[in-house]
């Protein structure tokens, strides 16, 4: 029942709010839907076709909730139109699938960023409001305020459910990720006081942008971060040790990746197949870039076999596309295994005022300064980074350091 629900709730939430116009009458309906189905589906089976029995209940439903309000008499005989006589079990009912509307409509840039990842986990993935909440470490209550205000704000500027128009369509699509990328990172690097391997966000972003990928199967920078998050969620098991410490690259156990073995096809090859795909294209991308970066990583049996000079070629070109001190961060600690620590820390002079309240920008000076055998400056650096980060997994390792 969680398995179909996950897969068919955009698809559901998109295909009534687009017949309905109303976000919260549209989930209220797939609500209603998945109680019939769990009051019905002990009973009677699993019906051939569970997301079909779903729409046509939920239609069914909307049609009751619009009667007993008597309001949207267009709409009802919109909805009336669209239902068959057939009872819901029917197997092949044609489904419309409006997820890919409902996706651009959740990530309008009209919204706040956090409310366009609320509303995109809420009604595209299928998550509850506590299920976000937790996911954030935020009072139900602030994500269900985010909610509100976002479902609002599209009434209010009358946001349309629709795809953009091929001329915008770049543009939205870059937004799109962008919050895509943003709750895989809140997911994978398990920033606040989230303990640090909870990654259930990181793999609804997955899914999510696999799911984009299906809808929009020939934009190449949606394959990029696919892969980009493929690559990383391969390393799992290896990120952290039996007691939860924090394993850093060049000391995991890379036999624990999940790689190919020969009886069976495992993440990383299956990503290089994703690669692949959007190197065709021949329209590079900066999460088609950092694809390749990881892929680097991934693709190395050892810490010593890594790609340097490539990972490095890569910095380069991403620096033409996305500037920022974040990615010369990255790029410095390549310079260091192309050209030495001393290169890589004149690098980072340029980047001390725009990164001092950033904890990785110290962490990674301590690591240069150790190799430059300024070890109290490096302690120094460490213990900057200790203060500026709340990760538990990451304040252990600094702690450990420092000790």
């Amino acid at each position: 029942m969680a398995a179909v629900f996950h897969q068919e709730a955009g698809r559901l939430v998109g295909s009534l709010t687009k017949s309905l116009g109303n976000f919260d009458l549209a989930e209220e309906c797939v609500q209603d839907a998945l109680v019939s189905a769990l009051e019905h589906w002990p009973r009677d089976g699993l019906p051939d076709n569970p997301g079909a029995w779903l729409m046509t209940t939920a239609r069914r439903k909307g049609i009751d909730r619009v009667r007993r309000e008597k309001r949207y008499q267009e709409k009802l005989a919109t909805l009336e139109g669209a239902v068959p006589p057939q009872t819901p079990e029917v197997p092949n009912m044609e489904m419309p699938d409006e997820r890919l509307e409902l996706i651009f409509t959740c990530c309008h840039p009209a919204l706040a960023r956090e409310a366009q990842v609320a509303l995109t986990l809420r009604s595209v993935a299928g998550l509850t409001t506590p299920e976000i909440a937790r996911a954030f470490l935020v009072p139900e209550s602030t994500i269900a305020q985010r909610l509100v205000r976002a479902k609002r704000k599209i009434v209010d500027a009358r946001i349309p459910f629709r795809v953009p128009e091929r001329e915008a369509l770049a543009d939205r699509v870059e937004e799109v990720l962008a919050v895509l990328y943003l709750m895989f990172n809140e997911g994978y690097l398990a920033t606040g006081g989230r303990g640090a391997q909870d990654r259930d966000l990181a793999a609804e972003a997955e899914w999510l942008t696999n799911l984009l990928s299906g809808l929009l199967p020939n934009e190449a920078e949606i394959l990029g971060l696919l892969a980009l998050m493929r690559f990383n969620l391969a390393r799992n098991a290896a990120r952290f040790d039996d007691q939860g410490r924090m394993v850093l690259l060049r000391d995991q156990d890379r036999s624990k990746w999940d790689r190919r073995k020969i009886w069976d096809r495992r993440k990383i090859d299956e990503t290089f197949q994703v690669v692949g795909r959007f190197l065709r294209f021949g329209r590079p991308g900066p999460y088609q870039l950092q694809a390749l970066i990881a892929g680097a990583h991934a693709s190395a049996r050892t810490w010593e076999e890594t790609r340097w000079p490539e990972i490095l070629r890569s910095y380069d070109a991403l620096v033409e596309f996305n500037d920022s001190p974040v990615v010369r961060l990255n790029r410095a600690i390549a310079i260091w295994h192309v050209a030495g620590a001393e290169a890589a820390y004149i690098e980072l002079f340029d980047l001390a005022g725009a990164l001092d309240r950033y904890h990785l920008y110290h962490a990674t000076r301590a690591e240069l300064l150790r190799a430059l055998g300024r070890p109290e400056d490096a302690r120094a650096a460490d213990q900057r980074a200790l203060e500026l980060t709340e990760n538990p997994a990451e304040r252990a390792l600094l702690t450990a350091r420092l000790a």
